[in-house]
């Protein structure tokens, strides 16, 4: 089961999830420390960036079931 979409909003995820920094990083996104992680969704910091939202939602996704939360 997904816990984390596009749509969620990324200081929501990482504060709820904390061990996926490490994708974001993994991915080129200092998102935790940008102030537009304070209002972006996860869909919105991804296409700023370029980056293929699917892939990244999938990969923090299968990081959170990998650390059993």
């Amino acid at each position: 089961m997904a816990q984390i979409t596009k749509d969620t909003g990324i200081i929501e995820a990482v504060q709820k999830y904390p061990q996926i920094i490490e994708i974001f990083q993994q991915y080129g996104l200092g998102c935790i420390g940008c102030m537009a992680a304070h209002f972006e969704t996860i869909g919105q910091g991804a296409g700023a960036h370029g980056i293929d939202v699917d892939a990244l939602v999938a990969d923090l996704n299968d990081c959170i079931a990998a650390s059993g939360k």
